[in-house]
């Protein structure tokens, strides 16, 4: 029903680059300290870690630990742990609205796979799920750590 294979290839296909030299690279440059952009880094790395594991737990239909993973790493709950708030300041707005409605898609993904644990409705899962990947694609598209 759910293939992991699948959805790899198109997480990989979803991040890969798609300019073909830097010149042609005229996203928004985003000046952040040091030790901040390290941060950062490391949460969207993690925040695509946290995606990966959502999907394999979706794919033994593990819906309420796909739940559980999305809530902790990615939505509401996880903004204590992200730090953002200390670098929101140097964020341009735009890029703050993204990464907040991110964080709302997670949790809203969440809640449609606890539904989806009793009811068995994978097509909302997975529509929840594309939505936490709207808001990366939208970030990833626009801006851009020095």
């Amino acid at each position: 029903m759910f293939n992991i294979r699948f959805c790899i290839f198109s997480l990989a296909v979803l991040f890969a680059p798609t300019l073909t030299n830097a010149e042609e690279d005229n996203r928004q440059i985003v000046d952040l300290p040091l030790m901040m952009q390290q941060h950062m880094l490391a949460n969207m790395r993690d925040h695509l870690v946290a995606l990966t594991e959502i999907q394999q737990a979706l794919s033994q239909d593990e819906f309420d630990q796909a739940a559980n993973i999305a809530e902790k790493r990615l939505g509401m709950s996880s903004l204590r742990t992200h730090g953002g708030k200390h670098r929101a300041k140097y964020m341009p707005a735009a890029m703050r609205k993204i990464g907040i409605a991110m964080h709302q898609a997670a949790s809203r993904f969440s809640l449609a796979a606890q539904e989806a644990a009793v009811t068995d409705d994978f097509k909302a899962v997975l529509g929840a799920m594309s939505q936490i990947s709207l808001q990366c694609v939208a970030c990833h598209t626009s801006f851009r750590l020095r």
